[in-house]
């Protein structure tokens, strides 16, 4: 991932932090390059499998009644009437106003990481009191991830984001069946002054991405409504 595509994916997650929200992919690959020496990740790549390699066909999934659809990766997500979807803006916005340079990294996303789906309870800059409930599904090649090999290990960095962000583990990861499929989860829970800011991540690999999905809320019910919110379905029935 150059270092212009990671800038681009940070800055509007850095604004979401600030209105109170959450961490997601594209930090944790900053965090886990940080980590990683040069002897480790060439020795990474080397064991590296063509199977585990970011499949070009991952597509950014779709809106329609209110669900998100991802057929390459197979599943939906509910999205609560009234909520505002910020996808496009969070992949599009560009720090430093290079446009050219923006466009060209936009277009090479599906080799790096993106935003699936961005979606909130009311608009991001707008402030409250309560919390502003999101949902933000995200896919982040694996090749960011040195000797990454199961979803569990994608916790290490995301963990070490969560805590510099003034998060605490709630529950240490553990897996999580969603339908037919097991996710790897992870609960995390900040003090936001007279409220309390709850977050799930649940992550899974797939076609050489991790892909993770990421709800918060003001309440551990309202997290979980969220989270059964999101299904995968058979095969047979997401070819249609």
């Amino acid at each position: 991932m150059s270092c212009q595509r990671l800038r681009s994916l940070l800055a509007p997650l850095a604004v979401i932090f600030i209105v109170g929200t959450l961490v997601t992919v594209s930090r944790l690959a900053s965090a886990s390059a940080q980590n990683s020496t040069p002897s480790s990740s060439a020795k990474a790549k080397s064991q590296t499998s063509k199977t585990s390699q970011a499949d070009p066909s991952l597509d950014a999934g779709f809106v329609a009644s209110g669900v998100y659809r991802n057929r390459s990766v197979g599943f939906t997500c509910k999205i609560p009437a009234g909520w505002v979807l910020r996808t496009e803006e969070m992949n599009a916005q560009d720090p430093e106003g290079d446009k050219t340079e923006a466009k060209k990294t936009a277009s090479n996303s599906a080799k790096t990481g993106r935003v699936l789906l961005a979606a909130f309870s009311r608009p991001p800059e707008a402030r409250a009191e309560d919390v502003n409930a999101s949902i933000v599904i995200a896919a982040e090649n694996t090749a960011s991830y040195p000797g990454l090999k199961d979803a569990a290990q994608y916790f290490g960095p995301l963990t070490e984001v969560a805590q510099a962000q003034g998060f605490e583990v709630a529950e240490d990861p553990y897996e999580f069946a969603v339908g037919t499929k097991t996710l790897v989860r992870g609960d995390f829970q900040k003090n936001v002054g007279t409220r309390v800011m709850r977050q799930s991540t649940l992550v899974i690999l797939a076609r050489g991405y991790a892909v993770s999905f990421t709800f918060i809320g003001g309440t551990e019910d309202e997290v979980e409504e969220l989270v059964q919110g999101m299904s995968f379905p058979s095969a047979a029935k997401t070819t249609h």
